[in-house]
């Protein structure tokens, strides 16, 4: 077949291409991908061999020592690829001991123990947001319900005042955007909040070791790896990492599942007659969405994956997307299905990496929708929502929706 680079970023810009990645896992499953400015790397397709490339570290390095997890090498221009000095390594660049160690410093803060009745304080949140949106007229519904929501939740793990999300909202786009001209227009603008959020999270980092809390931003900056003590530089890196973690999959798991949905008004019909169908559907929404595209790991000897012989030191791009469309495990892969049966998705990851807020992202669904299903009787889709420019994250930028009362 004609050679696909997945890695161009405009190959997204309309839609997500599910029949390349179709046509590929059928054909070339470990795919052997060029690239114009790089080594080029191995796009593994299939849900099994996803599984199998994330189960196994020690082969398949995260490392930020070894490039990191996005395609480009992190270690060479940044954790966001704009070539910024003062962010250090996130958890998710790390191999074990060192990533276990950060999960289990990260997970009690997540647990029901400590959140205690989140789910009520979503639901209050969600409810104020949803009073806000008026029935029977067009609406973007990212701003006004897709974008606050998780944002709301992150800074309440952070211990942020809630009127900060406007600024996360702004700052997480320019993070994942190094593709979009839309959120970097140009290097100076970029560096611009670059340089405001490094400042911002300068002084949290001191605050929290002033005066510690029960929150994540205290955890990270009184974080003690391997017996040392945090560095701002690594905190700066992990508060981007939770930010665009806690957001950007919440949010646009939400808008594409609206999409859905008003695309195929008997489905929310369904859940309008019957809302525990939320309590499993929100894995469909995520598998169906998959909202964050890839990820990359690097081989650290010689091996071999799907019959293709990889080269110690080859990048290797786990592609999410693909495997969570595999037909080869689930029937009618395309097809939006809230009883869906078969494997877990790999939305969230796999492996060592899967991510550690997904329970609370699901909770997040459930809540909007089911409150949604309380008031609404279909999504009109008015326009075709304007798509990132980003072979990482399938984001939407707008979503210009009617929601019609009941």
């Amino acid at each position: 077949m004609t050679r696909i680079d997945l890695k161009n970023p405009d190959l997204y810009v309309e839609k997500v291409p599910h029949e390349i990645f179709a046509a590929l896992r059928k054909e070339e499953p470990v795919y052997w991908n060029e690239e114009s400015d790089g080594p080029g790397f191995w796009a593994v397709l299939r849900h099994g061999d996803i599984n199998e490339v994330s189960r196994r570290p020690n082969l398949f390095s995260s490392a930020h020592a070894n490039g990191g997890h996005r395609i480009f090498n992190e270690n060479e221009v940044g954790l966001t690829g704009a070539g910024e000095s003062a962010v250090g390594i996130p958890f998710i660049s790390t191999d074990p001991p060192v990533h276990t160690q950060y999960r289990k410093m990260i997970m009690p803060a997540l647990s029901p123990v400590h959140l205690g009745d989140i789910e009520a304080r979503i639901r209050e949140r969600a409810t104020r947001l949803i009073d806000k949106i008026p029935l029977g007229e067009e609406v973007n519904l990212v701003p006004l319900l897709s974008a606050p929501l998780p944002l709301f939740t992150l800074a309440e793990l952070l211990g942020l005042a809630p009127d900060s999300w406007e600024k996360l909202y702004a700052w997480t786009n320019v993070f994942v955007g190094e593709d979009d001209p839309e959120f970097r227009a140009t290097p100076e603008a970029v560096g611009r909040v670059m340089g405001e959020f490094i400042g911002f999270s300068g002084e949290l980092f001191n605050e929290r070791r002033a005066n510690p809390s029960h929150d994540i931003a205290t955890l990270l900056a009184k974080a003690d790896i391997d017996g040392e003590p945090a560095k701002l530089r690594d905190f700066i890196g992990n508060l981007i990492l939770v930010l665009v973690g806690g957001n950007e999959t919440t949010r646009n798991s939400l808008s594409h599942t609206v999409v859905t949905l008003s695309r195929n008004p008997m489905i929310w019909d369904r859940i309008k007659a019957d809302t525990s169908l939320l309590q499993k559907g929100t894995a469909e929404m995520v598998r169906h969405a998959s909202p964050v595209l890839h990820m990359r790991r690097t081989a650290t000897e010689d091996t071999e994956l799907g019959g293709r012989k990889i080269k110690k030191g080859d990048k290797v791009v786990v592609w999410y997307v693909s495997g969570n469309r595999d037909e080869s495990v689930y029937d009618n892969p395309d097809a939006f299905d809230l009883a869906r049966k078969g494997p877990l998705h790999v939305g969230f990851g796999a492996g060592q990496h899967v991510c550690v807020g997904s329970r609370l992202a699901e909770m997040q669904l459930r809540v909007a929708l089911g409150l949604l299903a309380e008031r609404v009787d279909r999504f009109e889709l008015k326009s075709e929502p304007r798509r990132f420019r980003s072979n990482f994250l399938n984001g939407l930028k707008n979503l210009n929706v009617v929601l019609h009362p009941l």
